[in-house]
C-alpha cells in the first residue's frame, strides 16, 4: 500500500474540495466525479457516503475496490478500502465534526447508515 505525503494529507485535510471517481463494472472506465466530503485521521483519508451503503459510488467503490480522486489540486488513482471498525468510526466522527461540525448537513455524517459506507482511500 502506497502512503499520502505529508503535503497531500494537508492539502485533502484542509480542502472541501474532494471528488470520487470509483471505476465502472469494466473496471477500466471512470465513473463521474462526485463530490463529497473526505477526513483525515492518523495518516489515512476517509469518506462516507450520505445515502449509506445504497449510495452508487459507494457500491462502485467496494465492486471495483479502486478509481481516482481529485482534491485540494491533487489528482491521483486510488484503492478504496471498506471499513467497519467502531473506534476508527468514533475518530472518524470527530474529523467529520471538527471538519463540517457547523453545517447543516453534517449530522447525518455520523449516524449508523452513513459509518456503515465508510471507505480508506489509499493511493496506488
Amino acid at each position: 500500500m502506497t502512503a499520502w505525503s505529508t503535503d497531500e494529507l494537508h492539502a485533502i485535510a484542509t480542502t472541501d474540495d474532494f471528488h470520487i471517481a470509483p471505476f465502472r463494472a469494466d473496471g477500466s472506465t471512470l465513473g463521474t466525479l462526485t463530490w463529497i466530503w473526505s477526513v483525515v485521521v492518523d495518516g489515512g483519508v476517509y469518506v462516507r457516503a450520505y445515502n449509506g451503503t445504497s449510495s452508487r459510488w459507494y457500491q462502485s467503490a467496494r465492486a471495483q475496490g479502486a478509481g481516482r480522486i481529485t482534491a485540494g489540486g491533487i489528482e491521483k488513482d486510488v484503492t478504496f478500502t471498506p471499513i467497519d471498525d467502531p473506534e476508527l468510526n468514533d475518530l472518524i466522527d470527530a474529523a467529520y465534526e471538527a471538519k463540517y461540525g457547523t453545517s447543516p448537513y453534517y449530522p447525518p455524517m455520523v449516524t449508523a447508515k452513513t459509518r456503515a459506507a465508510t471507505v480508506r482511500v489509499d493511493p496506488r
